[in-house]
């Protein structure tokens, strides 16, 4: 099998971003985006999804976390999509129930080639550490519009929003890592059209 890694720089007048990431990994993590909170989420998806991962982000934090977030997002995305490659032999869907003591989410994403984000994450704070929890929906609906994935996110129940936040970014590896995983059944790409 080829190995499944990108690279990926992203610069503008609000960030610099520089993501490497090996969807063949073992959940290896180097993450400085300037906020705690969303360094901290970056390594539990690395880590859960098994997915090496540098992630490298000044972004204009004086402003306020926005652009980092979603700028961070747009660019995991781009990484995921060029690391999967052309999808021959994968899976395609994958889904996770991730519980987090009180908290269930269920996170699924299907490689489809095809944009959507449903993003049923309801906060009752407006900040998690650093990161304000009105980017989470933010930041997932960036990283399936430049991955070009379908990703569905929704809390079943829960109460605690660092759990619920940690458990989105949490189910959504084990998602991808499923979706992304090789299936030796499949010779070509999992669709009726030949094509994804």
């Amino acid at each position: 099998m080829p190995e499944r890694k990108a690279r990926v720089e992203r610069n503008t007048s609000e960030t610099k971003i520089v993501v490497e990431l090996n969807l063949d990994g073992s959940g290896k993590y180097d993450i400085d985006t300037g906020i705690g909170f969303f360094d901290h989420m970056l390594n539990s998806f690395a880590r859960h999804g098994f997915f090496d991962l540098t992630c490298k982000v000044d972004g204009d934090l004086e402003v306020d976390c926005h652009h980092t977030i979603e700028d961070t997002g747009i660019v995991l995305g781009q990484a995921i999509r060029e690391a999967v490659g052309d999808k021959k032999g994968i899976r395609r869907f994958g889904n996770f129930l991730l519980p987090m003591d009180e908290t269930l989410v269920l996170g699924a994403v299907d490689l489809s080639g095809r944009p959507y984000c449903v993003c049923d994450l309801p906060f009752t704070v407006e900040k998690v550490g650093g990161f304000d929890t009105e980017m989470v929906q933010e930041f997932f609906y960036a990283v399936s519009y430049s991955a070009a994935m379908n990703l569905h996110l929704k809390l079943i129940h829960g109460s605690n929003n660092h759990h619920i936040m940690e458990a989105a970014f949490k189910a959504f590896a084990k998602a991808l890592d499923e979706a992304s995983s090789y299936d030796p059944r499949i010779t070509d790409v999992l669709s009726t059209k030949g094509a994804l």
